[in-house]
Order: structure tokens, then sequence, then C-alpha cells
């Protein structure tokens, strides 16, 4: 009994003995990984503010400011596991890296898909924050990009999460890559105008308006379809979607009310759908004030009769 005693206070003491012989190495381990944070954060701020002035893509900037980031803290953990002894597990790690990233990779292959879309997308990307797109049959404004999924806005307020994979896979529309958006409507004027006159009109509203373009990209004004009772005129003008103190809506709604005023003032006659009565039955239809006559005179047939 005093054996086991013995052996079992022995063993206590060689526990403390390696305990207190690893409180250095565990102190400086934890300073370590401390210092290797700070660094990465520190690394990552840097990155950041020096990438975003230099690059018209913050989303890439802010994908390899978190890069540089993620690559510090590895380094940092790899240190610490050296310092307390663990250099096998480290070198396990590594060596076991890519067997895991096969079977991660087997087992959540959708998310392993659309990681890889992310970092795809952040280095080749038809869009920018701020672009109006249309992703996956969805039409709104690009919030944010992750290694998962991209974010948009739709213009009724609801907050879409694309996942990276479709956007990669389905075609991307993007209106507003360059700067500039084209809108257009129709107006109907009567056959037999002056469509010359017509479209001197029109120009000229459309050069009152600010927000249209005037070089460059200028206004055009042509025939569009003919209709049974009207003939169109498609207008077509640009917006430079850059310029932030301007609203879009706004000088459409402002363009097309100008537009059919001015028509209206130049003695323009802007003809409605005409519809056509067909009587199949050949019956003699008639007005509202032929039937009151002739219901007036059955009365006072009926009325001589008594």
């Amino acid at each position: 009994m005093d054996k086991f005693f013995n052996d079992v206070v022995e063993n206590l003491n060689n526990y403390y003995n390696t305990f207190v012989d690893l409180i250095p190495k565990l102190l400086m381990a934890v300073l370590v990984f401390v210092v290797a944070i700070f660094i990465a954060n520190l690394i990552r701020r840097v990155v950041l503010n020096r990438l975003q002035p230099r690059m018209d893509d913050p989303l890439l900037a802010r994908f390899l400011a978190r890069t540089a980031k993620t690559i510090v803290v590895i380094i940092g953990i790899l240190l610490v596991l050296q310092i307390i002894g663990l250099a096998g597990v480290a070198s396990g790690l590594l060596a076991g890296a890519g067997v895991g990233a096969f079977v991660i990779g087997f087992a959540f292959k959708d998310i392993g898909e659309n990681f890889l879309a992310g970092i795809m997308l952040a280095f080749n990307r038809p869009f920018r924050v701020g672009d109006t797109v249309e992703l996956d049959g969805n039409k709104g404004v690009v919030v944010t990009l992750n290694l998962r999924n991209t974010q948009i806005k739709t213009f009724d307020g609801k907050d879409i999460y694309i996942p990276n994979a479709n956007v990669v896979k389905n075609p991307v529309v993007n209106y507003t890559i360059d700067g500039f958006l084209r809108y257009d409507f129709s107006v109907g004027i009567d056959y037999g105008s002056n469509v010359d006159e017509a479209i001197a009109v029109i120009d000229a509203e459309l050069k009152k308006e600010d927000g249209i373009l005037q070089e460059g990209k200028k206004p055009f004004i042509g025939i569009g379809d003919l209709n049974s009772s009207s003939m169109n005129l498609d207008v077509y003008f640009w917006i430079d979607t850059f310029d932030k103190s301007i609203s879009i809506t706004q000088i459409k709604n402002r363009t097309i009310s100008r537009v059919l005023d001015a028509l209206a003032d130049a003695g323009f006659y802007l003809p409605g759908d005409v519809i056509e009565l067909k009587n199949y039955q050949e019956k003699e239809l008639k007005t509202k004030d032929e039937a009151k006559l002739q219901v007036e005179g059955k009365k006072k047939k009926e009325e001589k009769a008594a």
C-alpha cells in the first residue's frame, strides 16, 4: 500500500515538474499568439489602406487584406505549436492538409464550390460595389461579395444572397459597368403629322434636361412601330450613372412629361387606340338617342290603341 502511494506521489511530482517546466513555454506561446493576432490585424489595415486608394474595386482590396491576415494567423499558430513542443503536430497538420482538404471538399462540395467561385470573382469579376446588375434572374445593386455569396439589394428593398457558384455559371448583366445607361420611351403621333417637326420638338425638350448626356452619347429619335391609329416615335437618351446628384427616375418622368406637353402645345394630335365595332348579326346598331325615340314612339302607339 505504501508503494502505491509512493508511486502516486512520484507521478504527481513528475506532472508538477513537467507543468512548471511548461509554464514559460505556455506564456511564450500565448504571447506569440497575441502578437501574431495584433500583427495580422495591423497588416490587414495597412494592406487595405494602401490598396483601396489604388484599386477601383474595394471588394478585391478587402479580399486581399483578409487573405494577408489569415496567412499571418496561420503562421502564428504553427509557431505556437512549435514553442510548446508540438512540432510533430504542426508537421502532421501540414502533411495532412492535402488529404483533409480533399475529404472536406468532397463532404462540403457545394460550400467548396462557392468558396472557389468567390476567389475567382475576387480577382476577375464583371461587377463592382454599387453597380446595377442582374444575377441569377435577380436585378439590384451590388452591396458586397464574400467567399461564399454575393449580396445585392433589389429596388424594392430586398436583400438577396446569391451563391457565388451561380454567379460564375450563369450570365451576368451589368447595366452600369461603364457608367452609362440608356433609357427609352415611345410617343405616338397622328398619321399625316410632320415627322421632322415632331422630332425637332422632342429633341429641343431633351436638351433642356441637364441629366441627359448631349455629347458623345447623344439622344436619338426615330420612327418606330406603325400602329393602326398612330405612328410611334422612339426616343433614346443616355444618363451618367456615376453622377450621384441626379435621380434617374425623376429625369425620365420629367422628360416624358415635357415631351408630351411640348407636342400638344405644338399642335400635334396624340391619338389613342381606335376600336372598330362590327355587327355580325346583320342588325342595325342604334345610338342611345335613337333607342330612346323608338321606345317613346312605341309608348305613344300603345296609348293611341288604348
